[in-house]
């Protein structure tokens, strides 16, 4: 796009005029087609804004939502957590103690907290899921239940990509004292009383031309593109039979542009928002998180230093050396998004992210429809969060 083409729409509060200039920027000098981004600083909304075009020819409007990708994976952590203030979990308890069918192959010591820390070596199932067979939590829960670890938990840590969600889905359905699944708990008991337009299962009240459309990355692209991933992440990439690239088709038929992609409940992966409701819930995260309910317990776990596996923080499946907390991404040597440690949120492959950095009271979130190169620190994003950063944060 020339910068004749930009529409740019919302506003920023007095000194977050930097954010709207970088984001201006990411569609005329970053290829940016349509985004989103908004930041909630102490308890304020300070940054709203969204330009370009959901559709061919439709321009993102102000209730545009887009699916998240595995930035999805946060929030089914917020489910966990309001669990665990409910006295319900206990992230130091074996999964087994809830669910005494995983206690197979392997999978019997297992806590909650390991398989959060991405520890649990869950990454890859005996056979493939459909997504027209989600709705059969039942058979899902059969299937993961089956599965065998990589590794000896707690020894590595390894991205579960698809795998978590089914996981903690199961947890939650096993826990909530109604036997719901993770979606409709959190739709029940997080969105609708705080107006979040933030979904894990879109109910068909909601029409297709208020979601984006995703443009996946072009494989003839990709190629040429490849050298700006982080090395080790591109050499998972390149090997057809590497865990990370297994896991990523574990689901048949998952297309982030259909309806039966977005009905089903997926957590790792196919949530669907607006930039703003996910700031919005950050920033709630980001402040204590009292209006979500959360114990002062369950918030240091939140903030903790990441706990390390007995041989390291590199990441068994991406190759590269990451943090995890409690069902969130933490800042990192690769992708060290804050400069405070207690900072914590979750990535998405079209280069989505959100984050609550509970030291400065921020809850931060950048969403696109364009999936980017770089697997980290996709200049669109790292542009506009640098931006808000070089705010008058007090």
């Amino acid at each position: 796009m020339t910068k004749k083409q930009i529409k740019i729409f919302g506003e920023v509060a007095p000194g977050f005029e930097e954010v709207k200039i970088e984001f201006e920027k990411n569609f005329y000098e970053r290829k940016e087609l349509g985004a989103a981004c908004a930041v909630y600083y102490k308890g304020q909304k300070v940054v709203d804004l969204w330009g370009g075009y959901k559709k061919e020819n439709q321009p993102w409007e102000h209730d545009t939502m887009a699916v998240l990708f595995s930035a999805t994976k946060g929030i089914a952590s917020v489910v966990l957590a309001k669990l665990h203030s409910e006295g319900l979990l206990d992230y130091e308890e074996k999964i087994a103690t809830y669910w005494p069918e995983f206690a197979q192959n392997g999978k019997e010591n297992i806590t909650v907290k390991q398989l959060l820390s991405q520890q649990a070596g869950l990454v890859l199932l005996d056979e493939k899921l459909d997504i027209t067979e989600l709705h059969d939590f039942d058979k899902t829960a059969k299937i993961i239940a089956r599965a065998k670890p990589l590794w000896t938990p707690g020894e590595y840590q390894g991205y579960q990509a698809t795998t978590i969600g089914f996981y903690l889905g199961e947890i939650v359905r096993r826990v909530d004292r109604k036997k719901r699944t993770l979606g409709v708990y959190f739709h029940e008991e997080v969105a609708k009383p705080l107006g979040l337009d933030i979904h894990i299962g879109l109910p068909d009240t909601i029409t297709d031309k208020q979601l984006a459309d995703i443009e996946m990355v072009n494989p003839l692209l990709a190629i040429f593109n490849i050298r700006k991933m982080p090395a080790g992440i591109r050499k998972a990439m390149l090997n057809i039979h590497s865990p990370f690239v297994k896991s990523m088709t574990l689901v048949r038929g998952y297309d982030p542009n259909k309806r039966a992609t977005w009905r089903v409940e997926q957590p790792s992966g196919n949530g669907i928002a607006t930039a703003r409701s996910l700031a919005s819930l950050y920033g709630m995260l980001a402040n204590g998180g009292a209006e979500l309910g959360l114990a002062a317990k369950t918030f240091d776990y939140l903030n903790a230093s990441p706990e390390q596996p007995k041989n390291g923080f590199l990441d068994k499946v991406m190759n590269i050396e990451t943090r995890y907390g409690v069902g969130f991404m933490k800042p990192d040597s690769t992708f060290s998004f804050s400069d405070n440690p207690k900072a914590f949120g979750f990535l998405g492959a079209t280069g989505s992210f959100a984050f609550a950095d509970p030291q400065r009271k921020i809850g931060y979130a950048y969403i696109t429809k364009k999936m980017g190169y770089y697997g980290v620190n996709d200049p669109r994003e790292k542009s506009v969060r640098e931006a808000m950063y070089k705010a008058n944060l007090t």
